[in-house]
C-alpha cells in the first residue's frame, strides 16, 4: 500500500562521524513551521546510539543535517544508547518518548548481561528551542522502572484529564494512564498478535495522528521467521481502548535490497510518521541500517479500513 521513495534510502551512516558510522535508522518525525523534522537513531562500529537531526522541506530530500547528536547517554540508566525516539507535540513542548538501553542500577553487568534492560524513557523540550537547535532537553523521566519494555507512544491529547500511552511488553500492545507523565496505572492489553505476519509480537510504531475518522494508529509485527512489517488501525476519537478498524495485511514490508540486507536483515521499522497535504509520510528504518520514506494518500487508509 505505501509507496517508496524512489530515491530511498534518504539519510545513510556517515563513515567520517564516529557517532553515525554504522547505522543511521529509526527516525521519530514531526511536521512544523513547513518543514519535516526528524530525530533519528545513529549508531557508531560499537553499535552504541545516540539522536541526529535533519529536516526536509518536501518530507523527500534532506536539506539540513546536523554533524553533531543532539541527545546522548549520560547515565547508567541508558549507558548503551538511547534508541527509537518519538516526537509528539503537546501544547507548546515536543514530548521525546525513547528506549533506554542500559543496566539495572547498581548492578555489575560484567559478568551478567542479563542485568542490561532497554525500557521506555521519556523528555521534552518547547518548540522555540527545538525549532532554533537550542536542545536543552528536560529532566528524563523513567514511566516504569526496571520494567523490560519499549515503543512507547503518547497520545497528543488527555482524555478525562488523563494522559494515554501505549507501550509493548512483549508480545502484546499495552495502554495505561497518568495524571503527570511521571505516574502510571491501570495497565492492560490493548492489542496482541492475530495474523501470521504479526505471530511473534506487535508494538507501537508512529505516533498517532488524528483524523476525522478516527487516530490513525500505525504499527509493526514481527512474525515466526523474524522479519518485521508495518500495519495500521483506527482508534477511536474519544476513546483509546476501542479499536474500530484493525487491517489484516501489512502496508509495508522488506522487499527491497536496503530493507532486506544490512545490519539485521528483513526489516522495516518506523517510529516517525506526518500528516503533510493530506498525504502519509513515514520514515522508517531499512535493516536497521538506513532511513527511507514511503507514502500513502490519507484517503487510501480510508478505503481500506471502510471508513
Amino acid at each position: 500500500m505505501l509507496e517508496r521513495y524512489k530515491e530511498n534510502p534518504i539519510l545513510k551512516p556517515i563513515e567520517s562521524h564516529s557517532w553515525e558510522s554504522k547505522m543511521v535508522f529509526n527516525a521519530g518525525a514531526i511536521y512544523l513551521n513547513e518543514k519535516v523534522h526528524l530525530l533519528y537513531r545513529a549508531s557508531d562500529m560499537n553499535e552504541k546510539s545516540t539522536l541526529g537531526y535533519a529536516a526536509s522541506q518536501d518530507g523527500f530530500h534532506i536539506d539540513e543535517r546536523l554533524d553533531s547528536p543532539v541527545f546522548s547517554p549520560q547515565s547508567e540508566l541508558d549507558y548503551l544508547g538511547v534508541e527509537d525516539p518519538r516526537i509528539i507535540m503537546i501544547g507548546n513542548r515536543l514530548h521525546i518518548v525513547y528506549t533506554a538501553y542500559g543496566r539495572v542500577p547498581g548492578m555489575d553487568d560484567k559478568l551478567r548481561k542479563d542485568t542490561r534492560i532497554p525500557q521506555i524513557a521519556l523528555t521534552s523540550i518547547s518548540v522555540d528551542d527545538f525549532l532554533h537547535h537550542n536542545w536543552n532537553f528536560s529532566e528524563r523521566v523513567y514511566p516504569l522502572p526496571g520494567v523490560i519494555d519499549k515503543d512507547v507512544v503518547i497520545f497528543p491529547k488527555r482524555f478525562n484529564e488523563k494522559y494515554v500511552i501505549y507501550h509493548r511488553v512483549s508480545p502484546h500492545i499495552w495502554i495505561c494512564y497518568s495524571n503527570d507523565l511521571k505516574n502510571w496505572y491501570d495497565h492492560n492489553i490493548l492489542m496482541s498478535p492475530e495474523q501470521e505476519w504479526e505471530y511473534f509480537k506487535v508494538g507501537p510504531s508512529a505516533p498517532l495522528i488524528k483524523t476525522e475518522k478516527g487516530w490513525l494508529f500505525i504499527y509493526h509485527g514481527v512474525s515466526r521467521t523474524h522479519v518485521y512489517r508495518i500495519g495500521f488501525a483506527f482508534i477511536d476519537l474519544e476513546d483509546p481502548t476501542r479499536i474500530i478498524y484493525r487491517h489484516p495485511e501489512p502496508i509495508l514490508e522488506p522487499e527491497m535490497e536496503y530493507e532486506k540486507e544490512g545490519v539485521i536483515p528483513m526489516v522495516v521499522f518506523t517510529n516517525g510518521a506526518v500528516l503533510k497535504d493530506d498525504t502519509i509520510f513515514v520514515y522508517y528504518g531499512g535493516a536497521d541500517t538506513v532511513i527511507g520514506v514511503a507514502t500513502a494518500p490519507l484517503s487510501r487508509f480510508f478505503e481500506l479500513a471502510g471508513l
